[in-house]
């Protein structure tokens, strides 16, 4: 009987073949496979996902809220102030008379080349009272306009001056334009005027500023205006001057706030 060899192990299975004859790459693994193999094949590759970017409309809408707050937060606390000031204080706005008007001078001339002139002369004397009995004020240079229909007749200025507490104090200053040329609109409307027998309606502006002290407290300086109305001039006769009749006047006084390039 003939003796059969058996072999040890079965021969290595040749490789798959590409087409340059080189074998493939990307192989199975070995088995048993290890687990990083395992879940290096079924896992899918990681991609960093990108951040989600808020909106311009989302960022505007939060600008916006915010600022809203903001706004109203800083009105609540000025309601506030005003309300303690209130209390504490009770400021009263002061109040401005006209007590008298006189005028020496009123002339309207024309030159030979056809143009007008007005020469005028006002003594003004102005009544201030300070109805508070816990604030002062104190008032910068005032400045005095007067106006007949819209038309300047006269300008002038008060000095500075400080107004105490349950005060009164009277201002004299003297009005007047000297050679202020008038177009023909304004000749007309001021001869047309000085034919009526109330005379000439006047206008009065006063403007300053004033910073106010409440007990150990300053305020910034504020612009005040004061407008009297209501005032009729007759135009002198002769060397002696004519007095206005000033008992229909009223005096108001307004506040006058600058925000920018605006004044209210």
């Amino acid at each position: 009987m003939t003796d059969r060899i058996y072999p040890s192990a079965k021969p290595a299975s040749n490789p798959p073949q590409t087409l340059n004859g080189n074998a493939n790459a990307n192989t199975n693994p070995s088995f048993p496979a290890t687990k990083a193999q395992l879940y290096g094949a079924t896992r899918p590759a990681y991609r960093p996902q990108p951040k989600p970017r808020r909106s311009r409309r989302s960022c505007c809408c939060a600008f916006c809220l915010w600022t809203t707050l903001l706004i109203i937060a800083l009105l609540l606390l000025m309601a506030i102030a005003g309300a303690v000031i209130w209390v504490l204080y009770r400021p009263q706005r002061p109040a401005f008379s006209v007590s008298s008007l006189r005028i020496p001078q009123f002339n309207i001339t024309t030159s030979k080349d056809s143009s007008s002139h007005l020469n005028s002369k006002l003594d003004l004397t102005i009544s201030a009272r300070n109805p508070n009995k816990k604030l002062v004020f104190f008032y910068d240079p005032l400045t005095v306009t007067v106006k007949s229909d819209k038309v300047d007749v006269g300008n002038g200025s008060f000095p500075s001056f400080v107004h105490g507490t349950k005060n009164s104090t009277v201002l004299k200053s003297s009005i007047s334009s000297a050679g202020r040329d008038l177009d023909t609109a304004s000749v007309a409307l001021l001869k047309s005027d000085l034919k009526k027998k109330s005379g000439l309606p006047l206008e009065i502006k006063l403007e300053t500023k004033v910073k106010v002290k409440m007990g150990g407290l300053k305020t910034s300086k504020v612009g005040i205006r004061v407008s009297c109305d209501g005032i009729q001039a007759a135009v002198p006769k002769g060397k002696s001057p004519s007095t206005a009749s000033t008992s229909d006047a009223k005096c108001k006084v307004n506040l006058r706030v600058k925000i920018w390039k605006w004044t209210f």
